[in-house]
C-alpha cells in the first residue's frame, strides 16, 4: 500500500483527494494535513465523510509526515510547498504539487505573475509538469510534480495537437474558459457568495490571469519558441466544471478529417481524453465527477480559423484527479487505478 499524506486536505482540491483516494485499492492515507482544521474530525467539516474517513485532521508539518508517509499531495496556496520542500523530504518522499509554485521554470516570471518570492527555485530544473497525456515518461521518474493548474489542463489539451502539428498560427491563440465556483477555493470572499454568484456571468482576471504564463509555457514547448496568447477567464453560477472555446487562424488549409485524424493521432491511447465527433460538442456535465476531458473542434472556412473545445471537472481531472493518475504512474500502477468513474450527468 501506498501511504499517502494530504496537507490542505480541507480545501476543495483536498476533500476531492480524499474521496478519491479513499476508493483507490493501493492508497492508504495516514495524514490529513490542515492549518485551519487542526485537531478537528474530518467528518465536522464534510459531513460526507461521516463513518467513513474518522480521522482528525493534523497539523501541516511536512518534515514530521515525510516519516510516515511514501507521497506527499500538497493542495495548498502558492507559496506553501516550495518553501517546505527540501532535500531532506525529497529523500523520503515524493511531492505532487497541486499549487502554481513548480509550474513555470522561469522563477522571476513565476515571481511577476504571482507577485511572491519563490524561495527554492533549485528545484524547478527537476519538477515535472504533471500532465500526463505530455509527459508520461518523465512523471515515472520525478521525486517533484508540479500538477496542473484547471484552466490549462482544459486548454492544453483542447489546444496542444493543432499548435504541435502546425495547423495554426499560435500567436493567434484567443482562449475563452469558463468555470464553477469551486476553482476559487473554499475560502469566504465576498465575490463568490451565492447572491454574487447565482444568476450571473462575468469575466475576471482579464489580461492579467496567473495561468496564462503556464498555458504559453507549454503550447510554447510545443510550438518550438515562445508564444503570445489572450486568456480569458469567467466564473459561471455552478459548482464544477470548466469550459474552454479556443479560437486560432489556420496556416493551412484543412478538412475536419484532416484535423480529426491528427487529435486522433494524440488521443486515440489515452485512457481519460475523449474526442467527440461532429454531433457532439464538449459539455461540463458529462466530465462532472469524473477523470475525463472531452474535446471537440470545428473548421471555419470561412473565417480561416480553428475552433477548439473542452471540458473537464475542474476538481478532478484539473486537480485531484490528476493528482492521482501521477502518482500512479510514480508508483509503477496502472494510471487509471482509482479514476474509474463514469461521469454523472445529473
Amino acid at each position: 500500500m501506498i501511504k499517502v499524506g494530504i496537507i490542505g486536505a480541507t480545501g476543495y482540491a483536498g476533500a476531492e483527494l480524499v474521496r478519491i483516494l479513499m476508493n483507490h485499492p493501493d492508497a492508504e492515507i495516514v495524514w490529513l494535513g490542515s492549518k485551519s482544521y487542526a485537531g478537528q474530525p474530518f467528518p465536522d467539516i464534510y459531513g460526507s465523510f461521516f463513518e467513513i474517513a474518522d480521522e482528525k485532521c493534523m497539523a501541516e508539518d511536512m518534515d514530521a509526515l515525510s516519516d510516515a508517509a511514501d507521497v506527499i499531495f500538497t493542495a495548498t496556496p502558492q507559496g506553501l510547498c516550495s518553501s517546505l520542500v527540501c532535500e531532506s523530504v525529497l529523500s523520503k518522499v515524493k511531492i505532487i504539487d497541486l499549487s502554481a509554485d513548480f509550474r513555470i521554470k522561469n522563477a522571476e516570471r513565476y515571481e511577476a505573475w504571482y507577485g511572491i518570492h519563490h524561495p527554492s527555485p533549485q528545484y524547478l530544473p527537476e519538477a515535472v509538469y504533471g500532465l500526463p497525456e505530455l509527459n508520461r515518461e518523465e512523471i515515472r521518474k520525478a521525486r517533484i510534480i508540479a500538477n496542473p493548474g484547471c484552466y490549462p489542463t482544459c486548454s492544453i489539451l483542447s489546444i496542444y495537437p493543432a499548435v504541435k502539428e502546425g495547423l495554426i498560427d499560435p500567436d493567434t491563440i484567443i482562449i475563452d474558459a469558463k468555470s464553477g465556483t469551486t476553482g476559487a477555493g473554499r475560502g469566504a470572499k465576498t465575490a463568490n457568495l451565492y447572491c454574487e454568484v447565482n444568476e450571473n456571468i462575468k469575466a475576471y482576471g482579464v489580461a492579467t490571469h496567473r495561468h496564462t504564463p503556464e498555458i504559453e509555457d507549454q503550447l510554447g514547448y510545443a510550438a518550438g519558441r515562445e508564444i503570445l496568447l489572450n486568456f480569458t477567464p469567467h466564473l459561471v453560477p455552478m459548482e464544477r466544471g470548466i469550459l474552454v472555446t479556443a479560437y486560432a487562424s489556420l496556416k493551412k488549409d484543412v478538412s475536419y478529417e484532416d484535423v480529426k485524424a491528427v487529435y486522433d493521432s494524440y488521443y486515440k491511447e489515452e485512457r481519460f481524453v475523449r474526442v467527440l465527433g461532429t454531433d457532439r460538442v464538449p459539455e461540463t456535465r458529462y466530465v462532472k465527477g469524473s477523470n475525463y476531458a472531452d474535446t471537440g473542434f470545428r473548421v471555419d472556412g470561412r473565417t480561416h480559423r480553428l475552433i477548439m473545445m473542452g471540458a473537464i471537472d475542474n476538481l478532478v481531472k484539473g486537480a485531484a484527479g490528476q493528482a492521482v493518475q501521477n502518482m500512479n504512474l510514480m508508483f509503477g500502477l496502472p494510471e487509471e487505478e482509482g479514476l474509474t468513474a463514469v461521469p454523472m450527468a445529473f
